[in-house]
């Protein structure tokens, strides 16, 4: 369970269809809860998580496989944030599941100006509210 305040935590049951041959959960399905985990930082930019007003791309994401993970038990979508830059912010993650981290992540997010399709500087108000999930890590 996270112990962590920092973090935001999102608990996933896992379905039938997200497993393979092998019998554990596909490796295409991680990218999907991991972006369904980033939601809780997408909200400190866009509340309301209107479509009209978003302002945060994806302009990178890292994952690293640790251990498999299977159908039929939870698994835990822990996010944080690791650095708020002038621009954007670089978001960790990780995947438990049986008390076992499974795998983790890094995305760079970008603060983006849809019209000007350039990256926009993090107003002082959200930096404020990022600083609040920062987790010191090794990356």
């Amino acid at each position: 369970m996270n112990t962590d305040d920092r973090m935001f935590s999102l608990a996933i049951n896992p379905r039938f269809c997200d497993t393979d041959a092998m019998g554990h959960i596909n490796n295409t399905v991680y990218p999907v809860w991991f972006l369904e985990g980033r939601e809780s930082v997408l909200k400190i930019f866009n509340p309301n998580l209107a479509t009209e007003e978003v302002s945060l791309v994806l302009a990178k994401l890292e994952i690293e496989y640790i251990d498999e993970m299977f159908f039929g038990k939870a698994v835990e979508i822990r996010t944080f944030v690791l650095r708020i830059g002038t621009s954007s912010v670089l978001v960790g993650q990780e995947a438990w599941q049986n008390g076992e981290l499974c795998s983790t992540a890094t995305a760079t997010m970008v603060n983006f100006d849809k019209h000007t399709r350039k990256s926009v500087p993090i107003p002082g108000d959200v930096k404020e509210r990022l600083t609040k999930h920062v987790l010191e890590t090794d990356v």
